[in-house]
């Protein structure tokens, strides 16, 4: 993977009016505006490419001048999120409960977004204080400018993973959301956000592949609704899968050859974290469908993030890298059983995730109204 020198670019960007565009190439348009929005001039080009999971004749939508935020590098470290995470764990139903996010968002800005000098000691002073009551989150981040754009940025990622739900009939606060790969099953993997990819034209690869065997079960990380399931000539057999926020797209690529998905999943199905979704093949780079023009098996798998409608296609389509996060929700894996009947891989444990259950009553609410 290509690193960014996050800190350096931050500085630099704040200093003179510059950031990078999601693509890698310098935009001097890029400005800080107010507390959340970095504003962009409309980018030349558009945005089809074997991560994004649309469909093949999606259209550039235009950007506007809203106040939104336009750029993303999510650097947060596993060993960061771990730590975090068990903060909030430990605070739960406490008199002060910390906010695994908002802990990470006062580091995040006191670090410039930079993580690859994260230290442990940083994280619990910060914890520590808010803990004791030395002060309020509010009294902590008065002053600190950029710290609601770090709050907002790392909530698109983060902020849908914890919370109260219900398993297996226990009611459980924790990660709602599960690793991409089920529980037994192989697989390795590397940072490889941002390498080069040349079929079709030359690009940045915009997700995290994770090699395993043809047939491996593939889990939906985060519980949603489906919003895309076919064929893409650069991603094969691929799912799309919408949270219920709007703030993630999950794209799940190279589906396996003629059995790509789980029984009955179909567009606007609704998903719930851990559900087996599909399974690992090496489908895509071709423009007929169900074919094997992949060399390796694996899933490839990327989050977009999503702050307006406008950067839901095209070149102003927001990806993050997933290799950090992948490794943090290795400790929260689906187990799964086989049915031999049909030769289908289904959860052991079901799950009724409120989101889910919320989305599902609104929208038969709206359906009958």
């Amino acid at each position: 993977m290509k690193k960014h020198t996050s800190v350096l670019l931050l500085c630099i960007s704040l200093a003179v009016g510059g950031l990078l565009t999601a693509k890698g190439e310098y935009n001097s348009s890029f400005r800080w505006e107010g507390v959340t929005a970095m504003k962009a001039k409309e980018k030349e080009g558009t945005g089809q490419t074997e991560d994004n999971g649309k469909d093949d004749d999606s259209h550039q939508a235009e950007e506007g001048e809203k106040d939104y935020i336009k750029w993303v590098e999510f650097n947060v470290t596993c060993e960061a999120m771990r730590r975090a995470y068990q903060y909030d764990l430990d605070t739960y139903e406490k008199d002060v409960h910390l906010n695994w996010v908002e802990l990470l968002a006062v580091l995040g800005a006191r670090y410039g977004g930079d993580f690859s000098g994260y230290k442990e000691q940083d994280l619990d002073n910060i914890a520590e204080v808010l803990a004791n009551g030395e002060k309020t989150l509010e009294e902590m981040t008065e002053g600190m400018e950029y710290y609601p754009y770090y709050r907002e940025a790392y909530g698109a990622v983060l902020d849908g993973m914890v919370g109260a739900y219900k398993i297996a009939g226990r009611r459980v606060y924790g990660l709602k959301a599960f690793h991409p790969i089920a529980k037994g099953f192989p697989y390795r993997d590397y940072d490889d956000f941002g390498v080069s990819r040349t079929y079709g034209y030359r690009r940045n690869h915009l997700g995290h592949d994770m090699m395993g065997q043809v047939g491996t079960p593939v889990i939906a990380v985060e519980s949603g609704y489906v919003a895309e399931l076919g064929w893409n000539q650069y991603g094969g057999w691929r799912i799309g899968i919408n949270s219920f926020d709007g703030k993630r797209y999950y794209y799940y690529a190279h589906l396996r050859q003629d059995r790509p998905y789980a029984e009955n999943l179909e567009k606007g199905s609704v998903v719930q974290a851990g559900d087996v979704i599909g399974y690992i093949g090496r489908t895509g780079y071709s423009k007929e469908e169900n074919v094997n023009n992949i060399d390796e098996y694996h899933l490839h798998f990327g989050l977009q993030l999503i702050f307006d409608e406008a950067q839901r296609e095209g070149s102003n389509e927001i990806w993050v890298s997933g290799y950090e996060l992948v490794r943090f929700l290795y400790q929260h894996q689906s187990e799964v059983k086989r049915d031999d009947a049909t030769k289908e891989w289904r959860r052991v444990e079901e799950m009724k995730d409120p989101s889910a259950v919320r989305y599902l009553k609104e929208k038969k609410e709206k359906d009958e109204g």
